[in-house]
This record gives structure tokens, C-alpha cells and sequence, in this order.
């Protein structure tokens, strides 16, 4: 089923991989998409890094927020990566990313 821009949840997602990198990236089904990643046709920078697992997802009500905080996560250090997904046990992961791009 295709999702409608108004209906559906956006989400950006970090997984871990085999190596110790961490992926970022945007879906509207994140579950879906560690699933594709895991099956060797996700994106190429994970294919070779397999498995990888979920550490963190943030959900937006648009697909233009959750590729900006895509983009400024990407745009942050390991440190400062490892750092805000060690505390979305904390606090959900999208009120860690707002301050980022706000």
C-alpha cells in the first residue's frame, strides 16, 4: 500500500552496523526498511556491513522534516552521533534531534 504525504508517518532511523558505523536514513516503514538493509538490498554502504540493528528512529508528520534531521545528523561527529542515540532511552529520539535544525 502506498502511503499519502497526509497520512502517513515519516521517519528518519539510525541502525547499527556489523563494523560499528552507524547508517542513517529515511523511510515510512522503518521496521520494512531494517528488513531490506538485513537482506543485503538496502543501501549499498550497508551491504557490506551486515547484520545491521535498529538504535534509534525519530517520526515527523512530514517527510521534508525527517530528511532535514536526516541531513543534520549526518552533518554531526561520531561522538556527537553515539552520544544523542545513547540517550533516546531517555528521551524520544525526535526531541533530541529538534534542537539540530530548529
Amino acid at each position: 500500500m502506498l502511503h499519502q504525504e497526509n497520512d502517513s508517518h515519516h521517519f528518519m532511523y539510525v541502525v547499527s552496523c556489523a563494523d560499528g558505523t552507524l547508517y542513517t536514513g529515511y523511510t515510512t516503514d522503518v521496521e520494512h526498511r531494517v528488513v531490506v538493509h538485513n537482506a543485503g538490498k538496502g543501501a549499498k554502504y550497508t551491504r557490506s556491513r551486515l547484520p545491521v540493528r535498529l538504535v534509534a528512529q525519530a517520526r515527523f508528520q512530514s517527510k521534508q522534516e525527517a530528511m532535514s534531521a536526516e541531513y543534520h545528523f549526518k552533518r554531526l561527529s561520531r561522538a556527537e552521533k553515539e552520544r544523542l542515540v545513547e540517550l533516546v532511552a531517555e528521551t524520544p529520539f525526535e526531541d533530541l534531534l529538534r534542537p539540530l535544525f530548529s
